[in-house]
């Protein structure tokens, strides 16, 4: 997909359809307005018969009127006046779907903008971009039947761009481009069944990304080489499985960026049955999904190698299937992990921690600038912040406070939840220094005390991504987050 900007009068341009937001009292985007003089008012003519409310995200396609220079005009309804950039996002995303179902190869887009302190001109482009990926996005079926054809959509000029800012606005665009691809590899791998994204899947698409970026060295090492690091509580969660483990390490190191790494860490349970401590069979086929913080990682090391930050960046993911079987873990086992401490199994489905605590004692032999690990953790977290947030916590409020922030700027929220003393003091065992589990209460939070445990002296967040890097149901399919909030996190950083 090709993305430009447009400083002039979009119904002055040629593409195949000009898309045109309507609000729902019947006023035209201001980009709109303009349209409709260029149609000699035909525009609002039509509208005038009330066949069109302007609800938000409704659509309309219609044929072009005379004077403008497309075959089609869009309509595309806002809903309000004063544009929310929620409501942005939602009509935008709506357009694109809409014309997706259609032959149309190019396509202006002059939607009502929310105010410029809310999406300066850079991540105007930015945002659009994304989102419009997102909304062209096709699953990586399995059927056997015929597929429906791709879109024709080609082209898609965002109108409504200050000529000052063209330069940003294009900016924009080349950093969104990023963004959109390395959040599509990530749905691609998350969407995988558990029988083809296998562990030994996950590393050999780490490799194919290092042969296609210079600046990317993949290390794989095996069940033997894990041993060797004194991985006892990764060993452990892969015990039950016959899929042999990796840990993936990916490094990207910028020609001229002297400083430390950021060190992402992401889990690759390529399948969770909840091993001994066996989840309820409903939508346990969702459990695929337990490997995104490990496709996101894998996601991100592509952004960061498309755009050739000024940032090093190195990529761990520890990676296996939780099963059950007669060598799986059992509860009141205990194991230790590669910092030296023992870990009491109290509940083996809690078995992305384990394989977590590893790789974070790994990390500390990069000497990172910061360490974020990302998960499909807890349960907990869902109910605590439903599908529209992602769960922060960490022993660093400054870089929580980023990350939040990136959030905002990338809608792809994120919510700083408590991470006190008294959380770690739940993990308490009377067999080894701590219990893998403390109970219901403040679940989300007990599990982040418990990797807490493994990060002192390092500036650790974790990312609790259960709620919001998938949609389970008939919707089933990954959501892509959040590449966003972390490409926006690491464009910062790589600024600095």
């Amino acid at each position: 997909m090709k993305f430009d900007i447009l400083t002039s009068n979009p119904a002055q341009t040629t593409v195949d359809c000009l898309v045109v937001g309507v609000h729902d009292s019947g006023a035209l985007s201001p980009l709109g307005v303009a349209v409709d003089r260029k149609s000699g008012g035909a525009l609002m003519r039509f509208l005038a018969h009330g066949d069109f409310a302007g609800r938000l995200g409704e659509t309309l396609l219609l044929p072009a009127f005379r004077g403008l220079k497309c075959s089609r005009v869009l309509l595309v309804g806002q809903g309000k006046l004063e544009v929310s950039r929620r409501g942005w996002r939602k009509a935008l995303t709506s357009a694109v779907a809409a014309l997706a179902k259609t032959r149309v190869r190019s396509a202006a887009i002059a939607l009502t903008r929310p105010a410029t302190r809310e999406l300066d001109d850079y991540l105007y482009t930015r945002s659009a971009v994304e989102a419009a990926s997102a909304a062209l996005y096709r699953v990586n079926d399995l059927k056997s039947g015929k597929k429906a054809p791709p879109p024709a959509l080609e082209a898609i000029k965002l109108a409504g761009v200050r000529a000052t800012s063209a330069a940003a606005a294009r900016r924009g665009i080349v950093h969104g481009l990023a963004s959109a691809n390395g959040a599509k590899l990530m749905r691609d791998l998350a969407n995988l069944p558990g029988n083809v994204c296998t562990p030994t899947y996950l590393a050999e698409q780490a490799v194919a990304l290092a042969g296609r970026h210079d600046r990317i060295k993949v290390r794989v090492l095996d069940e033997a080489e894990i041993r060797a690091e004194k991985m006892g509580c990764f060993l452990a969660v892969t015990r039950g499985s016959d899929e042999p483990p990796k840990f993936i390490v990916i490094e990207y190191k910028a020609p001229r960026a002297a400083r430390a790494p950021v060190v992402l860490v992401g889990k690759g349970i390529t399948f969770d049955t909840g091993g001994i401590s066996l989840k309820d069979p409903g939508a346990m086929d969702e459990m695929k999904f337990d490997m995104s913080g490990a496709a996101t990682v894998i996601g991100m090391m592509s952004v960061v190698a498309e755009l050739g930050l000024n940032l090093n960046v190195v990529g761990l993911v520890p990676t296996c299937e939780n099963m059950p079987s007669g060598r799986a873990i059992k509860p009141g086992d205990i194991v230790t992990s590669a910092a030296g401490l023992t870990v009491e199994i109290l509940n083996t489905d809690a078995e992305g921690r384990l394989i977590l605590c590893d790789a974070l004692h790994y990390s500390r032999r990069y000497k990172p600038q910061a360490v974020i690990d990302i998960a499909t953790l807890t349960g907990a977290c869902v109910i605590a912040l439903g599908h529209h947030h992602t769960g922060v916590m960490t022993n660093d409020d400054q870089l929580a406070a980023e990350l939040v922030e990136s959030g905002v700027r990338a809608d792809d929220r994120a919510w700083q939840m408590p991470l006190t003393d008294e959380y770690g003091e739940q993990l308490r065992s009377n067999f080894a220094d701590m219990a893998n589990v403390a109970g219901r209460d403040g679940g989300a939070i007990t599990a982040a005390a418990f990797l807490g445990k493994f990060t002192e002296g390092l500036r650790w967040a974790h990312m609790d991504i259960a709620g919001s890097t998938y949609v389970g149901g008939a919707a089933k399919g990954s959501t892509g987050r959040p590449v966003a909030l972390l490409s926006d996190f690491l464009l910062r950083r790589a600024s600095r």
